[in-house]
């Protein structure tokens, strides 16, 4: 990074920071401590909560911060509890590129003009925001022209985006690698490897070819759902900056009274939702990454529809069936099971007590209990435990809190829908069911039986390697003829290591079925 240009861009982002009021974050973590105390004394202070005002300066600094900011909202484990809930809360909104701009780059990635690509295209985007902006368009259907265009949305990167975010990265790593060797009680959370997932992220993002892969991903898993709606991917009008898909339309999923003036049933809405949410978590383990209700919307027959698939959240088999687990814990109040769930999956390290452990859970859990549903809140639950990375060294998936990120958002649908409902009990049927087929005896003798299997795929080369080590070991007293189990001899007296070792390994493949794993 040029040396020059550091210390400008620095007092630049200083500025900003003091002009919203906004210097608390950096006070907080130690950095520029001379610096923040003088633009402390000439700076007006301004209302709000910390980071209610340190959003407001993002949206200032440009489209790299904001994306910043967006992607901190998902680590409540870094940025506390408090200050990811008002990032949440931050717009990605920004002033459009001219339409002209976007002609140019639509052309250019399809590699036609305009108007050979649409039949029609609308000039004013309908959203703008830090890497793309929206159009509406209409489109011929390349296998019947002579059907009627079909409307569809194009997304188109904004111009240049890719190097200026590139630019802004350069000073994101710089300031992290300060943070890790200047400040040792910020070398826990890792602000390296953060900024190293958040520039994974964004790049995806700025890859529009990924998203439409993802938004194809998410259809296929819900092609027999009639509940739930994805667009149609357009991948002949498709590529790395512009994408384009069928157009869905509907009532935002969070506005109460056109939901009630179009007839719908808000219980019946927030049942589907829940469905929708747990079979992407738990079924797929693929979800979508950013369900606020600007992404998501009640179609005509009750349905619900969804947009923007820039970021995606996976979650692997062991994985869901630890959150499974956990969740039994928890419910059966148990936490010294709930210690060892932690455990086991390798989020608490071996050198922390697993009893504390447990007294810290039965502390953040016992509270909720007592309550009414209504007013409990799993997401803030999850959250509550995250917070005890610091105290514990825990390992937190980020996956796992981008789904808490998700669920608060869900929670806080569902409380401005119907306040007097819990939406994860109307998914409760399918969290039952779930259950029974994933944790209960039957899918346990199911895991061994597949383990066991799995085992038995890799034992003719192991056997096969087997061979060649008791030949060498035993010297001329065994003959290996072609390499085969079927042909091996053994000639020596007190052969029975061979036997020995296979009754062993089918004793294990035993133990693994009968015992569940």
């Amino acid at each position: 990074m040029n040396l020059f240009i550091l210390p400008l861009r620095l007092l630049r982002i200083a500025w900003v920071l003091a002009r919203w009021d906004a210097l608390a974050v950096v006070e907080s973590l130690g950095l520029f401590p001379r610096l923040v105390a003088f633009l402390r004394l000439v700076m007006p202070r301004r209302p709000g909560r910390p980071g209610q005002k340190l959003a407001r300066a993002l949206v200032a600094l440009g489209p790299s911060f904001v994306k910043l900011g967006q992607f901190l909202a998902t680590r409540s484990d870094v940025v506390g509890e408090a200050l990811a809930a008002d990032l949440a809360e931050l717009q990605d909104r920004l002033p459009p590129f001219p339409f002209e701009t976007a002609r140019a780059e639509v052309e250019a990635e399809l590699g036609m003009p305009l108007e050979a690509a649409f039949a029609s295209f609308e000039p004013r985007p309908v959203s703008a925001a830090s890497i793309a902006q929206v159009h509406f368009a209409t489109a011929l259907d390349p296998l019947d022209p002579e059907a009627p265009p079909r409307p569809v949305a194009v997304k188109v990167l904004r111009p240049g985006i890719e190097r200026a975010f590139e630019h802004d990265l350069h000073l994101f790593f710089w300031l992290a690698h300060i943070a890790e060797r200047t400040q040792p009680r910020l070398r826990r959370l890792k602000p390296v490897a953060v900024l190293e997932t958040f520039a994974a992220t964004v790049r995806f993002e700025m890859d529009l070819r990924l998203e439409a892969a993802a938004c194809s991903e998410l259809a296929e898993n819900f092609h027999d759902d009639e509940t739930y709606h994805v667009p149609e991917v357009d991948w002949h009008r498709s590529g790395q900056r512009v994408l384009t898909q069928s157009r869905l339309s509907g009532i935002r999923l969070d506005d109460r009274e056109r939901l009630l003036a179009a007839g719908h049933d808000l219980e019946e809405v927030l049942r589907i939702a829940a469905t929708i949410f747990f079979n992407q978590v738990f079924r797929d383990g693929f979800f979508h990454g950013d369900q606020h209700p600007g992404n998501m919307f009640v179609t005509a027959d009750g349905s619900i529809g969804a947009v923007d698939f820039g970021i995606m959240g996976r979650l692997d088999h062991p994985t869901r069936k630890f959150l499974a687990d956990m969740l039994l814990a928890t419910l059966s109040r148990d936490y010294k099971r709930l210690a060892e769930v932690h455990r086991e999956a390798g989020w608490l390290p071996p050198d922390q007590s697993l009893e504390l452990f447990a007294q810290a859970l039965r502390a953040v859990c016992e509270p909720i209990f007592g309550q009414p549903l209504a007013r409990v809140s799993f997401a803030r639950l999850l959250g509550q435990l995250f917070s005890l990375t610091e105290t514990f060294d825990l390992q937190v998936q980020p996956a796992l809190v981008l789904l808490q990120k998700n669920m608060l958002m869900a929670e806080g649908v569902s409380r401005r829908l119907d306040p007097t409902l819990n939406i994860w009990l109307l998914a409760e049927p399918l969290i039952a069911q779930w259950m029974r087929e994933n944790r209960g005896v039957e899918a346990r003798i199911r895991d061994g039986v597949a383990d066991a299997a799995s085992i038995l795929q890799q034992l003719p080369g192991a056997l096969a390697n087997l061979e060649k080590t008791l030949a060498q070991a035993s010297g001329p007293g065994v003959r290996v003829d072609g390499g085969s189990i079927g042909t091996l001899q053994v000639k020596r007296k007190g052969g029975w290591q061979l036997p020995f070792l296979l009754g062993l390994l089918l004793g294990a493949i035993a133990v693994l079925i009968l015992g569940g794993g």
